[in-house]
């Protein structure tokens, strides 16, 4: 059986691997590491890959914004979606102990998730890197001693790093969501398992133009998970708008999305899929 391709942002052993384990768990995949988001896009556009793990919020941090650009520009759907309960470690070469250790790497994601742990150790510098999982491979390949990264377990275990302090995120239900993304939208699925969707839509910055929005989806029987605003560059005070919904009967959702086309502009589907598990 020929492996299926995903592509990650970040090195062996990221937590988009760990999330890509989950979702196609029981199949056979090949994990093709890419250093940024976009990276990962372009690789899914050249057709080098057959699905992308891409995070796009985080229950400390938040909200990865430019990541919903990269989702609209592109031709791609999002067609599944994972829940993972992120485990931060500070990890080292083997041998040391907290005290010896002056400077720690990683995402900066993953040091706002650490940011209680390191305020109890002022004289630890930590700096922004490109990811967690790389920022553990390079302590190891370059011998860094005196040097730590918040990384996974699993990171620990490929690059054979010590781990000095486990579980230092500061909240203990530290969950990101990833979204997996390929080209097939849910014609694959099992009739019936599509209950939930990301679109978008803009609106102008006018006195109940969301609540009319909001009221139509209601009326469908549509549940609003999450919605998400960003301004539109050059339109002022114009508003693109991210929303999550979840719904029982397909035939309404498409429905509803007739309802509220005529009071938004840049109505658009960034995917239809299942709603998906949480991973303790």
């Amino acid at each position: 059986m020929v492996p299926k391709k995903i592509v990650i942002q970040g090195g062996y052993g990221a937590f988009h691997e760990i999330a890509a384990n989950y979702f196609f768990e029981g199949e056979q995949i090949e994990i093709l590491p890419r250093n940024t988001f976009k990276d990962v896009m372009k690789s899914l556009k050249k057709n080098n890959a057959d699905f992308g793990i891409m995070a796009i919020e985080n229950s400390l941090a938040g909200s990865i914004l430019p990541n919903y650009n990269l989702l609209q520009d592109s031709t791609m759907k999002i067609i599944g979606e994972i829940y993972l309960r992120i485990r931060q470690n500070l990890v080292a070469l083997p041998g040391q102990q907290i005290k010896d250790i002056s400077e720690v790497y990683s995402h900066p994601m993953a040091i706002l998730q650490c940011q209680n742990f390191f305020d109890e150790y002022p004289n630890i510098r930590v700096i922004e890197s490109m990811d967690t999982a790389l920022s553990a491979k390079e302590i190891r390949d370059n011998e860094m001693y005196g040097v730590g990264a918040i990384a996974s377990t699993l990171a620990a275990e490929k690059y054979q790093l010590e781990i000095i302090a486990a579980g230092i995120e500061t909240n203990k239900m530290n969950y990101t969501r990833f979204l997996i993304i390929g080209e097939n939208n849910h014609k694959d699925m099992a009739p019936g398992s599509v209950n939930k969707a990301s679109i978008h839509f803009a609106l102008a910055h006018k006195i109940g133009s969301l609540s009319k929005i909001l009221s139509i989806l209601s009326f469908y029987n549509i549940n609003l998970s999450k919605i998400q605003s960003m301004p539109i560059i050059g339109r002022d005070w114009e508003y693109q708008f991210y929303v999550d919904v979840e719904f029982e009967e397909y035939n309404l959702y498409k429905q509803s999305l007739d309802a509220i086309k005529p009071f938004t502009s840049n109505l658009g589907v960034l995917g239809e899929y299942e709603k998906g598990r949480s991973i303790i």
